[in-house]
């Protein structure tokens, strides 16, 4: 069964200060400490919210308790911002009634909080899905971006929202959310340029500077050192609890999520950079000839780096910070700026430039975030505005923030008192009057259109002549003085002329929340917001993506000579429309209040805390709702809550609920003046009554609770003697069976014994007999045994005297036959010594015979025969030797034997001449095609740089690989290899040499048959793409270095940006490839290469020097690059051994 909750269960103080009794200022404070201390910090005004900023995180907005208000009656659980946007939810989703929720108070309260839990809370009870969640996260990753833009750190807040924020959530028929419109009101711009002290500009600047990568910074020009801008604080530059490096990566998170592209947020980001070089420029006075002074600027890198940033031309902007044009019908006449109007021209175009910046932002934010234009949507607005403030000192901003809550305040008595009178009317009860303090005097003396002091304001700044902020209060004091809540020392009413805490300069105005008084300086001003037209035409002129859309009325084409409307004018049409669009839609109220000063948990300062409720109208908005019924409810739960106190009604009744209550109050005779019966509700006069009841059902839970418990120990104990009964039982059983199992285990024990002692005795009976029988059999065997032995030992003597003979007969045999054979040994050696003899002495004579008769030949033939015999044996044994030691097939192989003898000579270097040829061709033989156009293109780069690039000897042994990036397997180049329409026949990575500085920055380097392509070695994208035809030639130096110049045909479509300067590690490579690839090309004539020192390169308009030194190494042995001037870029080069 469910268990029912309700506002008034277990309740610390009083949750709905309705109920509040006795109600006064002190009790009221009292409640608000009482629930603060015990971490209750929302309070409910019937139907409003206080909402108290506790200053650290509580475990109230977990997934748990978004479940825990889903779907659950407004009253029903402790009081809750999440009640309050789950009522609104389901009221837009199941009655179709359009929602808003305004929050407000003061700077610190936790305004953005509430509008963030809010959005969260609606985001995690709709629908789900793939385009729902991407809605959602969309809508919520809006905040981050805006407060980057739109908030900064204040005395009283670390995070205070600097402007307004209204956002439209549409919904379809199925309260899902489709997209969302977000108005701002009134950019505090002022910050921009000034901060009070102990607070910070917006947070993007201090975002930027310490969380953007150092290459980001450095594209931007800027410097992480804070103290470098004039326009960041340096005293609270470090906020305590907020890391802006962390910050900023999450804006750029929610700017993609969003839908910002790349550029745009590049975009972004270099406007807000400009701004900072904005507030670094100085000024300083230069006397003219005709003794006035004119305005030129100090230092003029700051405006070269922030016309760069923008695009626009140096001059442009320096005249106009120098002159201004005024244009009157058909004249224009030019005046020279002093140093203060200077300085006023610059800050005016720094406001100017954030706050239209912070204006495209939301317009950018809503072009993605907006819903489709189809059938009408359901709408919840979320109301995140200042609130109302007085300070020490309050100027326009106060003054237009005060009145933007007049009108806040306005509305929500208008509608509190309508609603009220609305569902009086729905449910029958009689409507009386409330009286009540109505602030539409005080809204007519601001915004009356003929003697309000907005109009006065604005007809002061179109009014011609001297106009100043003196002649603005004079005519304040003129036409406001018998007002009862306007004051002011130099008014026509006497009874101010002695108050001295009304200053000379200041008008005091009593507000709905108190008296504020302003001082008069600086409204006219603020009120023209004027700019410039040569500012304004200065910025149109820039190159930046968002200067023309920035500065409309810049067009030179499009001059409006009518004055801008004032900022007063435009934020009371704002005001206006806001106030038409809360009054179309169903009001819920959050009101924040902030417990201390110091940005503390657990502090409550009471007297802050009671100025907020005096300004915040929250009194007079209790007394609103209890001038008719204090409390009302439904006829189901009211009886469900207090059926119990009637018999007739406990437990169940069976009727109607209306029934069920009337007879409940008949049977605790309430007074008849204490409580009306609606249709569907019964409303309470007093909140005693419903005291009473709720002290009646408490006592009577009390008896329940005693009932229920007697029932329960009674349960208890007779459950319990049950199972003491049952345990007995079971345990007696278990006792007789194991009585049991033990006797028949000691029967069973002594029958073994008796069984043991009878098998003994029969078994060694049986032993005994068995021994003998055994006994008898091994006498037996011992006998046959011995006589066995006997025979077999008899038998062995007589084999062994027979053997003996035998072998000694053969022992003589053997002796006698090898006496023998030694006797025929002798003689058939000394035989053979015989006929040896024999043939040595014929040998002789023989020889000697024939000497003797050939003598007389030998002397004339020997010779040649012999030198022929020579000869032939040297030239056999040096083709053997040849043979054995014949160098590798190894074409650069350039070994060879040793040549024996000199006569030789001639034939050991044919011999080797032969070698080779048939070496080569054999081992051209083995040529893949691949293989072949390697060597070709090897002997290419030879022909190009032998002897002419220092370079050259250190590629011969290094192999051409072509595709150093392996650009068709690599996932990370498959982007850019689709885009390739062309084989690529070189892929590597180049540096290409920036003019500037002599730096390089990494590109990836493509060659295809017709063209070379540079690509970004990050993104893959491609940055140029040269046709082959419109390469003219490529430069390198004689040294040992990686550059190489690309120049282009001059007028075609790739030279507009100029020639390109590139550096690699496979230089010979390339410039072999290009050359081999140009002259291929049929329509391309062929590629020239020029070696030397000192060549020149086409940078767009200017031709530089690149001249190459050798030095002494430097950072190691690499190649450095300088920049000597605007025409020469000197390389120094390592000189090698």
């Amino acid at each position: 069964m469910e268990v029912k909750t309700s506002l008034l269960d277990n309740m610390i103080g009083v949750g709905d200060m309705v109920l509040l009794e006795p109600l006064s200022e002190d009790s009221f404070i009292a409640n608000l400490r009482n629930r603060f201390d015990h971490n209750e910090i929302y309070t409910y005004i019937g139907s409003v919210v206080i909402s108290m900023n506790p200053y650290r995180s509580l475990p109230i907005f977990t997934p748990e308790k978004v479940e825990e208000y889903r779907n659950r009656n407004f009253y029903e659980l402790s009081p809750h911002i999440y009640a309050l946007a789950d009522e609104a939810y389901r009221s837009l989703r199941d009655q179709d009634k359009d929602q808003c929720i305004l929050i407000t108070g003061e700077s610190g309260a936790g305004k953005t909080e509430a509008s963030k839990l809010v959005m969260s809370y609606v985001a995690a009870v709709c629908g789900k899905g793939q385009e729902v969640n991407k809605v959602k996260e969309q809508l919520l990753q809006s905040n981050p971006v805006l407060e980057a833009f739109g908030n900064a750190k204040t005395v009283r807040n670390d995070n205070s929202s600097r402007f307004g924020k209204y956002m439209d959530i549409e919904f379809d028929f199925k309260g899902d959310p489709l997209g969302g419109v977000i108005s701002n009101y009134l950019l505090e711009k002022s910050r921009v340029v000034k901060q009070p002290r102990g607070e910070r500009n917006f947070h993007i600047f201090y975002q930027l500077l310490s969380g953007a990568s150092d290459d980001t910074l450095k594209k931007l020009k800027l410097d992480r050192d804070f103290s470098k801008y004039n326009y960041l604080s340096l005293d609270s530059a470090a906020v305590n609890g907020l890391d802006d490096a962390a910050n900023f990566r999450t804006v750029r998170n929610a700017m993609q999520i969003v839908g910002f592209m790349e550029d745009e947020v590049q975009s972004v980001l270099e406007l807000v950079a400009a701004v900072l070089k904005l507030g670094n420029i100085e000024f300083k006075p230069e006397s003219r000839c005709n003794g006035n002074d004119e305005s030129r600027i100090r230092d003029k890198n700051d405006l070269k780096e922030m016309c760069e940033l923008l695009g626009t031309e140096q001059t442009v902007l320096e005249r106009a910070f120098s002159y201004r044009t005024v244009e009157a019908k058909q004249e224009k006449v030019c005046t020279t700026l002093n140093v203060a109007q200077a300085y006023y021209a610059r800050d005016a175009l720094a406001k100017n430039l954030y706050s239209r910046l912070f204006s495209w932002l939301v317009t950018r934010i809503n072009e993605s975030i907006k819903a489709a234009p189809k059938s009408r949507h359901k709408v919840m607005g979320v109301l995140d505005i200042y609130g109302f403030e007085i300070f020490e000192e309050n100027s326009f901003e106060q003054f237009i923030i005060n009145y933007c809550n007049e009108k806040l305040q306005q509305i929500f008595i208008e509608l509190t008192l309508r609603e009220e009178q609305e569902e009086y009317v729905r449910e029958g009860i009689e409507w009386t009057n409330i009286e009540y303090f109505n602030n539409a005097i005080i809204c007519d003396l601001i915004e009356n259109h003929q003697n309000g002091i907005l109009a006065m304001l604005d007809e002061e700044c179109l009014r011609p002549g001297t106009v100043t902020d003196e002649t603005f209060l004079d005519k304040l004091n003129t036409i406001c003085a018998e007002h009862l809540h306007f004051e002011s020392r130099l008014s026509k009413s006497s009874k101010f002329l002695t108050d001295h805490s009304l200053p000379h300069n200041c008008f005091r105005i009593q507000h709905y929340a108190g008296k504020v008084l302003y001082r008069a300086e600086g409204f006219v001003d603020k009120n023209n917001d004027l700019l410039y037209r040569d500012l304004s035409q200065a910025m149109y002129k820039a190159n930046h993506s968002l200067m023309k859309q920035l500065f409309p009325e810049g067009n030179p084409a499009k001059v409006n000579l009518k004055r801008p409307p004032t900022a007063g004018f435009q934020f009371r049409h704002s005001v206006g429309t806001l106030m038409r669009n809360l009054q179309t839609k169903n009001p819920n109220y959050i009101r924040c209040i902030k417990p201390n000063d110091k940005k503390a948990s657990h502090i409550f300062t009471d007297s802050l805390v009671c100025h907020q409720v005096r300004y915040l109208g929250l009194m007079e908005n209790v007394r609103v709702r209890r001038a008719g019924y204090a409390f009302r409810q439904a006829y189901e739960p009211c009886l469900e809550r207090y059926k119990m106190l009637c018999k007739r009604t406990w437990p169940h009744w069976r009727g109607p609920a209306r029934e069920g209550v009337e007879v409940l109050m008949a049977d605790l005779t309430v007074p008849a003046e204490e409580f009306s019966y609606g249709r569907s509700k019964v409303f309470i006069r007093n909140p005693r009554t419903l005291f009473f009841l709720e002290e009646r059902r408490r006592q009577c839970l009390q008896d329940l609770a005693t009932l229920i418990q007697k029932i329960y120990r009674g349960w208890k104990c007779r459950s319990h003697f049950l199972l003491l009964k049952k345990s007995q039982i079971v345990v007696a059983a278990w006792y007789r069976r194991y009585a049991q199992q033990n006797k028949y285990k000691r029967i069973k024990s002594a029958t073994t014994v008796v069984q043991s002692y009878t098998r003994g005795w029969q078994a060694r009976k049986l032993l005994r007999e068995l021994k003998y029988q055994k006994r008898c059999e091994e006498a037996v065997t011992t006998i046959s045994a011995y006589w066995h032995g006997t025979q077999a030992r008899m038998e062995l003597r007589r084999l062994k005297q027979e053997a003996r003979n035998i072998h000694a007969v053969t022992v003589i045999w053997a002796y006698w036959q090898g006496t023998k054979a030694r006797r025929e040994l002798r003689r058939l050696k000394e035989e053979a010594r015989r006929k040896h003899a024999v043939a040595v002495i014929w040998a002789y004579w023989k020889g000697l015979k024939v000497r003797r008769e050939y003598r007389k030949f030998f002397r004339a033939n020997a010779g040649k025969k012999i030198y022929n015999f020579t000869i032939q044996r040297i030239m056999q044994k040096y083709f053997l030797g040849l043979k054995s030691t014949m160098p590798s097939m190894s074409p650069i192989d350039k070994s060879w034997p040793v040549k024996p003898y000199l006569f030789l000579d001639g034939v050991h270097s044919e011999l080797r001449r032969i070698f080779h040829l048939w070496r080569c061709t054999k081992y051209r033989s083995e040529f893949t095609e691949e293989k072949k156009a390697v060597f070709e293109e090897k002997l290419e780069a030879s022909e190009i740089f032998k002897d002419k690039k220092a370079l050259y000897a250190s590629s011969v042994s290094q192999p051409f690989m072509g595709d150093y990036l392996e650009i068709s397997k690599n996932p990370k180049y498959q982007k850019l290899n689709s885009a390739m329409d062309e084989k690529v026949l070189l892929a590597d990575v180049v540096n290409k040499i920036n003019r500037a500085n002599g730096k390089g920055t990494a590109r990836i380097f493509l060659l295809t048959k017709n063209s070379v392509v540079l690509a970004d070695q990050k993104t893959g994208q491609v940055k140029a793409s040269v046709p082959l035809p419109d390469l003219t030639s490529v430069s390198v130096s004689t040294q040992s270095d990686g550059f190489f110049a690309l120049k282009l045909k001059e007028g075609s479509a790739s030279a507009i940006k100029g020639d390109f300067l590139l550096s690699s590690e496979h230089l010979i490579e390339i410039i072999t490839k290009l050359h081999r690839t140009g002259a291929t090309a049929a329509d391309s004539e062929q590629l020239n290469i020029d070696i030397s020192d000192e060549f020149l390169v086409q940078f767009k308009h200017d031709k530089v020097c690149v001249k190459f030194i050798q030095g002494a190494p430097k950072n190691g042995n690499s190649v450095s690059c300088k920049r000597k001037n605007n025409r020469l870029l000197e390389v120094s080069v390592p000189s090698t051994v």
